[in-house]
């Protein structure tokens, strides 16, 4: 009894604690918190910070290369057949064998490196190497924002087209409802009422279609966020809010200034690693020179007997300097540095094009941020005329004076520009998002 008792206990136990691991958490995100959440837990984020991280490492193991090494060996070699040898002792020829079976060596060696010209340049190489996975990360960063950014307007769109069909699934089936009866009354035709069946019908597609799409759209956001797709997401910020605080933009046309783009800097930070490379090639023509010291004991014996208090251990001790003077190579070394000087030459033409490519794409971002704020005022007026129109044809159609074809097509207006507007709300957020991560303003 006390047995299954104990079972029991043991699984409610562990139901308990699965059920905690498998509980989905719950987040509450405006999109600056939705930001700033993706750029700590972000997937992409993460692995970015660990290649800084990695990188630091990388420069320490460089320049550990100049600091003192110390190494402790011990070598062991068993001669089971020990080297002979013939010396010739007044004309008579005698074989003699050298050498014991057992030797054994330990030794502790310290060196320094005293002068290289590549390890100087490598410290310098392992700093922009540093500094380039820093400006990586910083890149990182502004592409989850325009990303995150677009993520949160995507779902902001769905949730706020969903609003919207609903409505107008409302308002036609009430339209439905009263021209079917209009029509069994006897005082309206058929084909009024198949006509607004087909609008009706459009609309629960869509509306449906919809649904599905502001799921997808949320679990992108989720994945963006760097939390589990099973976890519950409600976003505070409406799309009407968000895109009315993004019309203003963030720069003036004449404020860009280049030098503040990731993408050039990046791009700048590969011109600083190409001319270390060319330098690293013309330092290998300087001498370098290191210096070591040993110290050590072997002992030798015909039988393995090296750990017995008896045995001898004879000690020796060095030290010594080494100068390496590159004098010929048969001009390998010369070229090498030229394709390390038409590589840094390469760098700086590739430098010069992204320039002119960031006032290029500055110019576009900042004409379609610009167009996406007159889009918007256009379809906010013009979604105003539709719905002032529509509502007219209801009225019309109700007295008998319009056909259910014309309230038709006034609805189908309706509809499209509402879709008009709400897209041209969501183009607003992008285009700035777009636009801050050029300028680099965040």
């Amino acid at each position: 009894m006390r047995k299954l008792t104990l079972i029991l206990l043991l699984l409610v136990t562990y139901n308990i604690t699965n059920a905690q691991q498998t509980t989905p958490q719950r987040y509450n995100f405006s999109l600056n918190e939705a930001i700033e959440h993706a750029l700590q837990y972000n997937y992409t984020a993460i692995n970015a910070g660990r290649d800084i991280e990695i990188s630091r490492q990388k420069k320490w193991e460089t320049t550990a290369n100049g600091l003192p090494q110390i190494n402790a060996t011990v070598d062991y070699q068993n001669a089971f057949k020990l080297q002979s040898n013939i010396i010739d002792f007044g004309g008579t020829p005698v074989l003699l064998t050298f050498g014991t079976f057992n030797t054994m060596d330990s030794k502790l060696s310290l060196s320094q490196l005293i002068f290289d010209g590549s390890y100087i340049v490598a410290l310098q190489a392992s700093k922009a190497y540093l500094e380039f996975f820093e400006n990586a990360k910083k890149k990182t960063d502004s592409e989850i924002r325009a990303m995150v950014t677009n993520s949160y307007g995507s779902v902001l769109l769905a949730e706020e087209s969903i609003k919207v069909l609903e409505r107008n699934q409302t308002v036609l089936e009430k339209n439905y409802l009263d021209a079917n009866q209009i029509y069994k009354n006897g005082l309206g035709e058929e084909e009024s009422v198949e006509q607004i069946s087909i609008t009706l019908a459009s609309v629960k597609s869509n509306l449906k279609n919809v649904k599905r799409l502001r799921e997808v759209s949320l679990n992108m956001l989720k994945i963006n966020l760097g939390i589990e797709i099973n976890d519950e997401l409600k976003l505070t910020e409406n799309l009407d809010t968000l895109s009315k605080n993004n019309l203003q933009s963030v720069v003036q046309s004449n404020e860009f200034n280049v030098a503040n783009s990731i993408d050039y800097q990046i791009s700048s930070s590969l011109v600083t690693q190409k001319k270390l490379l060319l330098k690293l090639e013309k330092s290998k023509a300087l001498p370098s020179l290191g210096a070591n010291v040993n110290f050590g004991y072997n002992t030798f014996g015909n039988t393995f007997s090296m750990f017995e208090s008896n045995q001898k251990w004879f000690n020796y001790s060095n030290v010594g300097v080494r100068l390496n003077v590159p004098i010929f190579s048969s001009f390998g070394r010369n070229a090498k540095t030229q394709q390390a000087k038409i590589e840094f030459q390469k760098a700086q033409t590739e430098l010069t094009e992204t320039e002119q490519m960031l006032k290029l794409q500055f110019q576009k971002a900042k004409s379609d941020f610009d167009f996406s704020i007159e889009e918007y005022e256009t379809a906010k007026s013009n979604l105003n005329l539709a719905e002032r129109i529509e509502k007219k044809q209801q009225i019309k159609f109700k007295e008998g004076l319009s056909t259910s074809f014309e309230l038709s097509e006034a609805q189908r207006q309706l509809y499209s520009n509402q879709q008009n507007y709400l897209q041209s709300m969501v183009d607003v957020i992008n285009n700035r998002a777009a636009l801050e991560k050029i300028t680099n303003k965040n």
